[in-house]
């Protein structure tokens, strides 16, 4: 038969629970430091390339999505931090059919739509 074992803690994890309840509530109006105020989230700039994408030639680029998001600083192949989305058509076709749209970072405007560099 195995022994009882005696928890000498037990007043412990209720702290921890008050504790981290009462910081989730001290923190929940802040602003999230991992997120940069100098730019959009990468989800908007997706978001805003589709629409762009579609805007553009909405009968060529109905059925694509954004497929990549990636950002791009300022002095990587540009003068201005940017973000650059890979679109694709759905069903994807591999590459074949895919388009970049490249959008400024600090406010989402269009830069550019080009044919990917391979």
């Amino acid at each position: 038969m195995i022994p009882r074992v005696r928890r000498h803690f037990w007043l412990l994890y209720p702290l921890w629970i008050l504790l981290c309840a009462g910081l989730f509530f001290a923190l929940r109006n802040r602003e999230d430091p991992s997120r940069r105020s100098d730019r959009i989230l990468s989800n908007d700039a997706a978001v805003r390339a589709v629409v762009i994408l579609r805007q553009s030639d909405r009968a060529r680029y109905q059925a694509y999505e954004a497929v990549h998001v990636a950002y791009a600083g300022r002095g990587e192949g540009g003068r201005r931090a940017r973000w650059v989305v890979l679109c694709d058509r759905v069903p994807h076709s591999a590459l074949r059919d895919t388009v970049v749209v490249e959008l400024d970072a600090r406010d989402g405007s269009l830069l550019t739509i080009r044919k990917p560099v391979r």
